[in-house]
């Protein structure tokens, strides 16, 4: 079976829009897409004026080489959110078709299946000893049972924090051969120890993976995010994508964003993240009013709290914002707090020790 198999009947030869950047030509003067022939006087370079590649090359060679693929394996989009957005679409004919997702877990999956009216299939994630971790059996007969076109898993997983063990992946893969695509989000991977699963798209076809500049890379509102695929899936993918999905300025500075010197920074703060959540950890388990703290492979830890509200309001009282959680499915008691600067992590236990003073 073909990947194309997965994608809609009526997409498979869909030739999308043909801008005036995707055809290869050479010229002094460019009259060909209606551009201005002048800057805005903003612009001091100039280069706004002009629509942007819709796949910068030397951005995508360079997300390939970060990333371990091939070039031709990666769609960029605007972050995680537009290839999630992409997949659903393309692959999911509005009514019929499901996905399935597993609960608590980032909310887009949901978002996106709504918007394209495709059934939402809830497998939730099993609270214990270790943590939130996936039903993987549960989830294969489900996908199975509902003929689900995607298969949603988030390594490490947000906001529980848990990774998914490759093996785990691998497997699932396996027995939803030829049945689904295996999307696997992994937007916080770099904070984690378990390999990424573009490593298995060389043997599985119906593995998709999920990355993006957002976290680690501290390059948030660039909105830089990729899919990595098997190659048939990303060239239906690019047609189904809006012309100009990257804007220059924002592919030249995740390109310098993206130097060697620029990485080491980042592995160095990946690394300081990674110390700082092995700290903060059992400092905050041992609190008064903390029912549980849940090991993380992300930049944030899950906390469970006696009175979930007055910690919330105490941090907020010392200026801190965290993620209110309790409207998540499991998480009534629930906060996710992002691991910040050595700094910022004191704040965030002072003020939890002064919540614990007051109440005494």
């Amino acid at each position: 079976m073909s990947v194309l198999d997965f994608v809609r009947s009526d997409l498979r030869g869909f030739a999308g829009y043909s801008s005036a950047r995707t055809e290869s030509l050479q010229g002094e003067i460019w009259l060909n897409a209606n551009e201005s022939a002048w800057a805005n006087p903003a612009d001091d370079s100039g280069g706004s004026r002009r629509y942007p590649d819709p796949q910068p090359q030397a951005l995508r060679e360079r997300l390939a080489q970060l990333y371990g693929c091939n070039a031709s394996q990666l769609l960029i989009g605007r972050g995680s959110d537009e290839a999630i957005d992409l997949l659903v679409r393309a692959l999911c004919e509005p009514g019929r078709d499901a996905v399935v997702v597993t609960p608590p877990v980032f909310g887009m999956y949901a978002v996106c299946a709504r918007l394209q009216d495709a059934r939402r299939i809830d497998v939730p994630l099993v609270d214990g000893e270790a943590g939130f971790t996936p039903d993987f059996k549960a989830i294969t007969e489900t996908a199975l049972t509902n003929q689900a076109k995607l298969v949603f898993l988030c390594s490490p997983s947000n906001p529980t924090g848990a990774a998914i063990p490759l093996a785990e992946v691998e497997a699932l893969a396996r027995r939803l051969e030829g049945r689904a695509l295996v999307v696997v989000d992994e937007a916080y991977g770099e904070f984690s120890d378990v390999p990424s699963a573009i490593t298995l798209l060389d043997g599985f076809s119906n593995i998709a993976v999920l990355r993006t500049l957002s976290k680690a890379h501290a390059l948030a509102a660039a909105r830089i995010g990729s899919l990595v695929a098997n190659t048939e899936l990303i060239d239906v993918l690019r047609c189904c994508q809006a012309p100009y999905p990257v804007p220059t300025p924002c592919a030249e500075l995740a390109l310098s964003g993206l130097s060697e010197a620029a990485l080491d920074l980042t592995r160095q703060r990946v690394e300081t993240i990674q110390g700082e959540r092995a700290r903060l950890l059992p400092v905050l388990d041992a609190m008064a009013g903390v029912l549980r703290v849940y090991p993380s492979q992300g930049n944030y830890l899950l906390v469970r709290f006696s009175d979930a509200e007055a910690a919330f309001r105490a941090l907020l009282a010392a200026g801190i914002v965290v993620r209110d959680q309790r409207a998540a499915p499991q998480l009534g008691n629930a906060l996710r707090i992002s691991i910040g600067t050595p700094e910022q992590n004191d704040r965030v236990i002072a003020a939890l020790d002064k919540r614990k003073a007051a109440a005494a």
